[in-house]
């Protein structure tokens, strides 16, 4: 269900590493958020940091929307980078486990299975060297 690379590198390193590699494979950055500073502003010590990517290929996701609207709501794919037992994890929750919760259609399944490539990809990319 989840795809998930450890790295050595820190989060903040590994957070700019993953921004690029997101741009290479034809995605955009819609927002990151960074748990640890939003809740801190709210009165909660988060222990560890996390930055949580929103990204999007506009062109599958007109696909997706086209075929069934509702699925706006599993989109956009997510992306975390976090700290993990003393180390930085990079990780997400696969595009075809959870488009496969939500639908049937076999297109979407296709749909799925392209950007989750590319997912894994850019988590790879971010997490060498």
């Amino acid at each position: 269900m989840y795809y998930i690379v450890d790295t050595k590198k820190p989060v903040n390193d590994a957070a700019r590493d993953l921004e690029a590699a997101v741009k290479r494979q034809g995605f955009g950055v819609l927002h990151v958020y960074d748990l640890k500073q939003t809740l801190k502003g709210k009165g909660v010590d988060l222990p560890i940091e996390c930055r949580i990517f929103e990204v999007c290929n506009p062109q599958q996701a007109a696909k997706v929307l086209a075929a069934d609207p509702n699925l706006n709501m599993a989109l956009p794919c997510r992306i975390s980078v976090y700290e993990h037992s003393g180390g930085t994890r990079i990780g997400t929750i696969k595009p075809s486990e959870l488009l496969g919760m939500l639908t049937t259609d076999a297109a979407l399944a296709g749909v799925a299975a392209t950007v989750e490539q590319a997912i894994e990809k850019m988590i790879d990319e971010a997490a060498a060297g």
